[in-house]
């Protein structure tokens, strides 16, 4: 997930040195989801992580 949110970054940066706003605009709020969800399932990942037990 990490990842496309890396991928929609890149696409946002690479279209406002281009100059086309409203793709800058989808693509950095695409990046911007994916990233906070990513975050939260990493977080869920942490807490609920292996528990082994002896």
């Amino acid at each position: 997930m990490l990842r496309w949110a890396v991928i929609f970054l890149i696409i946002a940066i690479v279209a406002a040195i281009f100059g086309f706003g409203g793709i800058v605009g989808a693509a950095a709020g695409i990046a911007k989801v994916l990233f906070f969800v990513f975050l939260v399932l990493f977080v869920i990942s942490l807490i609920t992580g292996r528990r082994t037990t002896p």
